[in-house]
């Protein structure tokens, strides 16, 4: 994509129209009004041009009260608390300040007739693009955009905020979009940028044949909507983000158990038959996801309507599921086939997009990938629900009620990227606008569905979706799209995961295993694949057929028993990493810069993670066992061996197959709970069997522990167990006191 300056109009201020009590308001030389706000956390609104089109609740955050004074003639600060925000005019720069340092500017690039480069601030001669360009430093890198699968440092790469069915994970396309993007700056604080729009946007993040020193943005939407912020780490600009566009509520204590799937079964007793051996053969497991058409006919697509030859009885097939203690998924689609007998009833009510012309608009067979053959082989042409009318959506919301009447217990929302460019809303929106916020629409429907329906006591509603857009960590989880099944797959998956961690999605769950490709994955690669989701919020098993443990023989299901054991002993621990990311939108699944941002050497080691504070992992991504491990400062404990290693160095580390790199962190500690089948195993009152100490603590334990510093030194401590808890203490640990909490 070219990106033609002369294209566009270039924004000066003409005019301060005055101060508000968040904010001020400019006249600018294009007639576009400028309104400036303030926002919590060192955040600030910058609005150009008409407000006429829906927002789709996209933003809850409120503006709030800040002072605007004018320095110098023609320049205007706006101050927020720690942050501040300069404004000028000829042409419209802005300066973010974080403690009265700069730490974001418009771009300083300029070409030989003393202009720059690219507008700081541009509106389109024709058609509806803006353009805005913020100055990048050498060395500085740039994080976020959603979750894609390239690198995770954006710097010098040409990004598209746009919802595609992206067939995989070796593109730049994405299901998962948040045109959000951050940077943790060079020594003086750290910066972050939203676009807030349901219109693609496309980033040119230091892109060399734009501007390799600028961050230029091209946004199409009637109006150009642009947050700022400023903080002290990337990790409260992640704070401020998630204030602003809605923290991620709490998930159920289930949903953190393991989430077995096939790409889909094809007879009711398939499914039965493997939550029979998966409780025979003791793999810890939740959830049994009836996938694709395993409860659907293909002909028709999901209608709500069970496929009556399949499951003459679908209560008693979810009761089977359920004697074995498991949860039951079915995958839904928001697409109508126009052999469904609903399509005409939906048509006929106005509740489907339409085209122009009036008529229901459908979609090709083309547009959509297959999720199993109809009658006649192929996938049916189908109509497309139409979330943004309140009684389509209210429809599909309380349809929900029979399924969960007949024991489901999970949706998964799958698809959602399919919106034509033509079709036309309820809200009046055409798909080119609608195309980006539909999933997420899509999925607030199925999560109030899970909400209204499902018994109280399953706990917080969940759903398992595959799209998204900013917004979309308020109605978790999103989970990621099929990989291809070889050992790029995996680390694309990986870097995916932490991407989308990175742009205010908290929450993530990678399918093991990928789904597409010549095979299935063979076992080494399988396990490794296994072994790292152990150590994300979410973990789900998937394939195109036979994809359980078991299938690959005893000794790869005595190491998959292994760690999905250790799995569910980790979620005392996992609960309490998840309070914070529901309290601050700190993600479960860390990536180096957002863990440690001033150690610029740890940015390039970019599937590597921490879960939680305490747990650095190192996923095995090629053949062999053999991984480079960058060891942050500190001491580091091997949890295979419990050796302890000094950081700031990296290990050439190799580890057999039933071992996976996982190291905790010197003064932290780890609680364990009991080893289960399933979360209904575990002891609400007392969760906790085992606590780790690693090392002296430096920092607070958990809720289950505490370290108590006894005499005045400062140099003795205790360590406060709860009751029944064993403590069990390493390295320098190993000479504390325990004592009752």
């Amino acid at each position: 994509m070219f990106l033609d300056p002369s294209a566009y109009l270039r924004l000066e201020i003409e005019g301060s129209l005055g101060a508000t009590g968040t904010g001020a308001s400019f006249a600018t030389s294009t007639g576009d009004m400028l309104e400036v706000s303030a926002y919590a956390g060192g955040a600030f609104r910058l609005r150009l041009g008409p407000n006429t089109r829906p927002d789709y609740d996209l933003v809850v955050g409120r503006a709030r009260a800040c002072t605007t004074t004018q320095p110098e003639p023609g320049l205007w600060r706006i101050d927020n608390g720690d942050a501040a925000l300069e404004i000028s005019g000829a042409p419209l720069r802005l300066r973010v300040l974080w403690k009265n340092a700069s730490v974001l500017t418009s771009t300083t690039d300029m070409n030989l007739r003393g202009a720059t480069r690219l507008p700081t601030f541009g509106r389109a001669q024709r058609g509806g693009l803006w353009t805005a360009a913020l100055a990048l430093q050498s060395g500085e890198s740039v994080y976020g955009l959603g979750g894609k699968f390239g690198r995770l440092d954006k710097r010098g790469q040409l990004i598209h905020s746009q919802v595609e069915d992206a067939h995989g994970v070796g593109t730049g396309l994405a299901s998962a979009n948040t045109p959000f993007a951050w940077g943790p700056g060079i020594g003086d604080g750290a910066w972050g940028v939203f676009v807030h729009t349901p219109g693609m946007v496309t980033h040119g993040v230091g892109h060399p044949d734009w501007s390799h020193r600028s961050y230029a943005l091209v946004v199409d939407d009637e109006a150009l909507d642009l947050f700022v912020f400023a903080a002290d780490t990337p990790a409260a600009i992640l704070d401020a983000y998630t204030a602003l566009t809605g923290r991620a509520p709490a998930v159920p204590r289930w949903g953190l158990g393991l989430w077995m799937s096939r790409g889909y079964f094809n007879t009711p007793d398939e499914a039965v038959d493997v939550a029979r051996r998966l409780r025979e053969r003791r793999i810890p497991c939740d959830v049994l996801t009836l996938d694709g058409t395993s409860a659907w006919r293909a002909d028709t697509r999901f209608d709500f309507a069970w496929d009556e030859e399949r499951f003459p009885d679908p209560r008693a097939t979810l009761a089977a599921i359920h004697a074995q203690a498991l949860r039951v998924c079915v995958w839904e689609c928001p697409y109508v086939s126009v052999h469904s007998r609903l399509f005409s009833q939906l048509a006929q009510r106005g509740l489907l997009l339409k085209t122009a012309a009036g008529d229901p608009y459908v979609l090709g067979v083309a547009a959509v990938c297959a999720t199993g053959p109809s009658a006649d082989g192929t996938t049916p042409d189908s109509g497309i629900f139409d979330f943004t009318h309140p009684e389509a959506f209210a429809w599909w919301r309380d349809a929900h009620e029979a399924l969960f009447t007949a024991g489901v217990d999970a949706i998964k929302s799958d698809f959602g990227e399919h919106v034509p460019d033509d079709a036309v809303a309820y809200s009046g929106d055409w798909g080119r606008r609608l195309h980006n916020v539909y999933p997420l629409l899509y999925n607030r429907c199925a999560y109030e569905a899970t909400r209204k329906f499902q018994p109280a006591a399953a706990g917080p509603p969940m759903i398992w979706s595959r799209a998204g857009w900013t917004g979309s960590q308020r109605t978790p989880i999103v989970g990621s799209g099929g990989a291809q099944s070889d050992w790029e797959g995996l680390a694309a998956s990986i870097r995916g995961g932490l991407s989308s961690a990175m742009s205010g999605s908290p929450y993530h769950g990678i399918d093991v295993g990928g789904g597409h490709g010549p095979m299935r994955p063979d076992a080494e690669l399988y396990v490794r694949w296994l072994q790292a989701a152990v150590f994300c919020s979410h973990v789900r098993i998937h394939g195109a057929g036979d994809c359980e443990p078991w299938s690959y023989g005893a000794e790869i299901e005595a190491i998959c028993r292994k760690w999905l054991t250790f799995r569910y002993r980790l979620i005392p621990y996992l609960e309490s990493v998840i309070a914070t990311a529901a309290a601050t939108g700190m993600p479960v699944t860390r990536a180096m810069p957002l863990a440690f941002p001033d150690n610029v050497l740890l940015r390039g080691f970019e599937t590597q993670f921490m879960c939680g504070d305490a747990l650095l992992v190192a996923p095995v991504i090629r053949e062999g066992g053999e991984v480079e491990i960058a060891l942050p400062d500190g001491g580091w404990f091997d949890l295979n061996t419990r050796q302890r290693f000094s950081g700031a160095q990296v290990l050439r580390y190799r580890a057999r197959l039933d071992r996976f790199p996982v190291f905790a962190r010197e003064g932290h500690a780890l609680p364990l709970g009991r080893a289960v089948q399933h979360t209904g195993e575990i002891d609400a009152a007392h969760p906790l069997e085992l606590l780790w100490v690693f090392g002296a603590p430096t920092a607070e334990l958990t809720s289950f522990a505490q370290a108590r510093i006894d005499g005045t030194g400062g140099a003795s401590f205790a360590i406060r167990a709860a009751p029944g808890v064993k403590a069990e203490l390493w390295g320098d640990a190993a000479q504390l006191p325990v004592v009752p909490l």
